[in-house]
């Protein structure tokens, strides 16, 4: 059977023509591997872009809290962000032994839920002489639980303790504060704050420094003083915020 020219020349081409298109097929999935490619970085550059820092060695609660101590509480309560961190100190003998930390902070929470009938410890952190951290108000280390710390400033806060005096003379370990500007590098880089920059932050209690409902522009990372009628941090502490301030941002790459 004898196949008509026509016919055959097009069988001739289709090779050829499959290869086109196979050609064709590639180069949109290449293009489109380099769009994404392009654009990936782009989409991600605003998160690399943001100040963090690294979260330190938290001691959870379970260390210093038994079953016999523990005392009925609600479920926590949070904020939407942590924008500001308030210092204090807990006014506590400095002589202690580090290993001694977990019966310190146990008494304190004994005092603020028994004597103070508080629902839980009010700082949301403690830190020793030594530097340990310890977690303390509940709800999550890495959430914003709301404290009851400053009064009229718990909101969009978080509480660190310094366990001990630090009135004025007083020696201020730098494990300590080392430890502290850490712990505050990492909660105020979650939101991306300075920690030597300033805060907006709304009072809710007339008995702070601020008549209720008033908007106070605060040190990002602040002492208890700056926000109520105290001395606390005292003043060998308060003296050391700016240091610690800029250790912590620099931990955030500022």
């Amino acid at each position: 059977m004898r196949i008509p020219r026509p016919v055959l020349v097009l069988l001739a081409c289709l090779p050829g023509l499959a290869a086109v298109l196979v050609l064709a097929l590639c180069a949109d999935g290449i293009g489109r591997r380099a769009t994404a490619a392009v654009h990936a970085p782009v989409a991600a550059r605003p998160a690399a872009l943001r100040h963090t820092a690294p979260r330190p060695r938290i001691v959870p609660r379970s260390a210093w809290l038994d079953a016999l101590s523990r005392h009925a509480q609600p479920p926590p309560r949070y904020d939407d962000k942590v924008v500001a961190v308030f210092v204090h100190h807990t006014d506590s003998p400095n002589g202690y032994d580090c290993a001694d930390a977990p019966r310190i902070i146990r008494y304190l929470y004994a005092g603020q839920t028994g004597v103070r009938d508080w629902d839980d410890i009010g700082y949301n952190f403690l830190v020793d002489r030594c530097g340990t951290i310890y977690e303390g108000r509940a709800g999550g280390v890495d959430r914003a639980v709301t404290g009851a710390h400053t009064q009229g400033f718990n909101h969009r806060t978080t509480g660190i303790a310094a366990i001990g005096t630090f009135t004025s003379g007083m020696a201020v370990p730098k494990a300590m504060t080392d430890a502290i500007a850490a712990l505050a590098a990492w909660k105020l880089g979650l939101a991306d704050v300075d920690p030597r920059g300033r805060a907006r932050l709304v009072s809710s209690n007339s008995l702070s420094r601020y008549r209720s409902g008033t908007t106070a522009v605060l040190p990002a990372l602040a002492g208890h003083k700056d926000g109520y009628m105290t001395s606390c941090p005292g003043a060998a502490l308060l003296a050391r915020l700016s240091g610690v301030r800029e250790v912590a941002a620099r931990l955030q790459g500022r």
